[in-house]
């Protein structure tokens, strides 16, 4: 799904998977109401600095359910600590049928960072392939050099807890198995009347 992509565009917020926005804060300022409403933005993912929060907030709290995150756009910031959440939130949202923006000032680092992370996740890509998914729809994005190593240390992350859940699924089905394997087993053994007599 390739657009052709202009310049003004960046202050627009963009579908990134269906029901899964990203843009800059100016798509959620109280101007833009209407435009969310238009769209069916139901929860949003809030992404600043404790001191920019005079300036990028959450404008409405009784009408919108948000999240707000409290992350520096510097390569020292811990990205990965967050992404957790973020996850929780996204799916709970698309799960309920609502719609989910995520934003932190410009829509290019830290927000653009939170969303390619889920688009990993949900798509089993690299992250270099969900860069190119996500930059295919909002051209302008750029995390910063400390999330984009970080965004690779998550690679290995999300593969090895999906093995590791896949694992468990596979051993909880094996316990349903035996247990059923064992019920028969119970009641074989417990009849008072011979096998044949049940046939």
């Amino acid at each position: 799904m390739e657009v052709e992509w202009l310049y003004h565009m960046r202050r627009d917020m963009q579908e990134i998977l269906p029901g899964l926005f990203l843009g800059p804060y100016n798509a959620a300022t109280k101007s833009r109401f209407k435009t969310l409403l238009d769209h069916g933005i139901t929860h949003i993912i809030c992404i600043r600095q404790s001191i920019e929060s005079h300036m990028i907030r959450a404008n409405f709290p009784d009408k919108i359910k948000y999240l707000v995150l409290d992350m520096a756009d510097i390569w020292t910031q811990n990205l990965i600590s967050h992404l957790s959440e973020c996850r929780t939130f996204i799916d709970e949202c698309l799960a309920s049928g609502g719609k989910c923006l995520v934003h932190g000032n410009l829509g290019i680092s830290r927000s653009a960072s939170v969303v390619v992370a889920y688009v990993m996740e949900k798509k089993a890509l690299s992250y270099k392939e969900a860069l190119e998914f996500v930059q295919n729809r909002r051209y302008c994005i750029n995390p910063n050099d400390g999330f984009k190593q970080q965004l690779i240390e998550y690679e290995a992350i999300y593969k090895a807890q999906q093995t590791l859940l896949n694992g468990q699924c596979s051993q909880e089905k094996g316990k349903l198995k035996r247990k059923h394997d064992q019920t028969f087993d119970d009641f074989d053994q417990d009849s008072s009347e011979p096998m044949e007599a049940l046939s």
